[in-house]
Parts: structure tokens; sequence; C-alpha cells
């Protein structure tokens, strides 16, 4: 039981990796905040991890909202005591109708959203979560980044890649600021993973892409969501105390 006893507030918790990650810590002993802006999701995450023993709670949250993610953040340290982990887990590329849209067809709107999609609300629970953490001089602080953060996604626009650089940028950076805390600061960086947000595109591409994709993974598959939680709570947990700074790529093998 890694997480017995452990608080770990995890954003975007209702599906897709949060929510697999959410899954594993509750198994493990974990108390799971789980943060998401859809009710509908959240209340059948929460209730599912219920059903099966584990503790959960939810909390209705705009992560691009300093207001709501204050509140959130403070109800929970309020509430439990303490806040051993935080995963953030809001991110992605298909906001914009073309995530593989070329430097000269991205828009500036579209630009900003991805940008501010991917690293505003990583920011503001650090923000808010960082002095909790501080207070107890402890805690383990996970992000998502993606392969596209190191330049190497071809179906991924510029901006997307942007946003997750500037994810294993701040963690490298932040694991300096949070050292003498006793904060473990870390990143994974995945591949693309079939989760349900993900599936949906997969699904449209031909069988012959589709392969060539699978081909090209020294594994011979695509990831799925438990592939990277799986990494997620090895970084989130007592066994990687003596791991900071680090963002470990989740691909497969590319």
């Amino acid at each position: 039981m890694r997480y017995k006893d452990k608080v770990a507030l995890i954003t975007a918790a209702a599906n897709g990796i949060g929510r697999a990650t959410c899954d594993i810590i509750a198994r493990e002993g974990g108390i799971v905040v789980a943060v998401d802006n859809h009710q509908e999701r959240l209340d059948a995450a929460v209730d599912a991890m219920t059903k099966t023993g584990g503790q959960a709670h939810g909390r209705l949250c705009d992560a691009l909202d300093q207001s709501q993610v204050d509140a959130v953040v403070a109800g929970v340290a309020k509430e439990f005591g303490q806040i051993d982990v935080l995963v953030n887990a809001v991110g992605g590329s298909t906001i914009i109708p073309r995530p593989a849209a070329k430097v000269d067809e991205l828009t500036l709107d579209e630009w900003q959203r991805l940008i501010n999609f991917n690293l505003n609300g990583t920011f503001l629970f650090l923000h808010a979560v960082v002095p909790v953490m501080k207070a107890q001089k402890s805690g383990k602080i996970v992000n998502l980044a993606s392969i596209a953060g190191r330049g190497l996604s071809s179906s991924s626009s510029i901006a997307y890649c942007a946003a997750k650089g500037g994810i294993i940028a701040l963690t490298r950076k932040l694991s300096l600021e949070l050292g003498e805390f006793n904060i473990n600061v870390n990143a994974i960086a995945p591949s693309l993973t079939l989760t349900e947000r993900i599936r949906p595109h997969w699904n449209q591409r031909s069988p012959e892409a589709q392969s060539a994709e699978i081909e090209r993974t020294p594994l011979k598959r695509v990831a799925e969501a438990q592939d990277q939680a799986k990494v997620i709570c090895f970084l989130a947990s007592s066994e990687a105390d003596f791991v900071t700074g680090l963002t470990i790529d989740v691909t497969g093998g590319l």
C-alpha cells in the first residue's frame, strides 16, 4: 500500500491518464481528491473508486480559473490537513480543430489557447499547492509533458510542442527551487496514448497509418492510459524519494 493515508490531488481526473492514476492510488490506500470540470464524469469516477473500497472525493473546478483553483486547494488542505501528492494532468492538443497544424496554418488564437491550456492550469495548481507542501516540508509533484515537448511528434503543432517543452523546463527549474523542502518534482512525457479523448482520432486513421505507428514503436503497440499512470504513480510514491527534476519518456521505446 504505497499511498496509505496519503492525500493525492489529481487534476483532469474524470478520464484518461488522470483517471487511471486515481484508480491506482485509490487501490493502494491513498485519499484521492479528483479534480475535473465535468460533474457527471467526475461523479462516475468517484463512485467507481468508492465502490471498490477506495477513498475518493470529487472537486469541480476549472483549472484555468485562479479563484476556483485557490478555493479547491485551500479547502483540501483544511479538510485533510495535508496534500502529499499533486498530479497535474490537465492538457492536450485536440482543443483546436487541426492539432497537427503547421506554423503558417496556426492562428494566434489557436497558439494562445494551446499555450494557456497546457501551461496555465499546471502553473495555477503549483502556485496554490506548493505553499502547503513547503509548510509540511514534504511532497511529490508529477507534471504531464509529452514527447512533443522533445520536438519528436510529427502529429502535433508547434504550439503544443512549445507548451509541453515548457512543462519539461518548469519541472526541472521547480525541482531546484523545492529540493530543500523535501519536495520532489518530476514529469512524464507520453507518446500517443489511447485515452477517451484521443481514441476517436486514432480510429479515424487508416489501417495503414495505425500499422505504421505501431511498427515504429519498438514495443509494437500504442500506449493505454494505465501505461502512463503506472509511471506517474512510481514518481509520486516513496519509491522515487531520490528522484527529482526528471522527465521520463513513456513511449514504448520511441
